[in-house]
């Protein structure tokens, strides 16, 4: 063969790279960490309560503002808490709403019918209509639909 032919090409192996790759890696990983860190504020902006007239449930409802890039969000939670039983509150009812406010209203019908009205658009993403034998129904008051079991 010919002095200084190689059947291959020649690797070389530059000294320090596995440093400079070490680096990029952490550089990478901090970053990564700062951003999901990054993505999880919630603001609640909005809430209040009712009582049910027999005192047994408490109907709370809130709406949170969730930020952080590529995850704006609001959404606005109707919760039931038995008073008598258990520390946390039932999720009953689940709005996304492009407007800070749905205007959204409580009303106890009976000791055992709970009335959610709204005015604003908003889109129910979860609704119960029974709860600890709790009924729930929803009004729309801007379209006037309801949204129930008929009782």
């Amino acid at each position: 063969m010919f002095e200084g032919y190689t059947d291959g090409p020649t690797i070389q192996r530059v000294r320090g790279s596995r440093s400079v790759l070490r680096k990029r890696m952490f550089v990478l990983a901090v970053s990564l960490c700062a951003l999901l860190s990054g993505c999880s504020n919630v603001a609640t902006i909005w809430s209040t309560e009712v009582r049910s007239p027999d005192g047994r449930w408490l109907a709370m409802a809130l709406t949170e503002q969730h930020s952080g890039p590529g995850n704006a969000l609001l959404q606005t939670t109707v919760l039931l808490k038995d008073t008598k039983g258990p520390k946390e509150p039932i999720e009953v009812l689940l709005f996304t709403q492009d407007a800070k406010s749905i205007d959204l209203k409580m009303n106890w019908l009976t000791p055992s019918h709970l009335e959610v009205t709204y005015r604003q658009p908003a889109v129910i993403d979860f609704q119960a209509i029974k709860c600890g034998g709790v009924d729930i129904s929803v009004r729309d008051i801007s379209s006037g639909a309801v949204s129930m079991a008929e009782f």
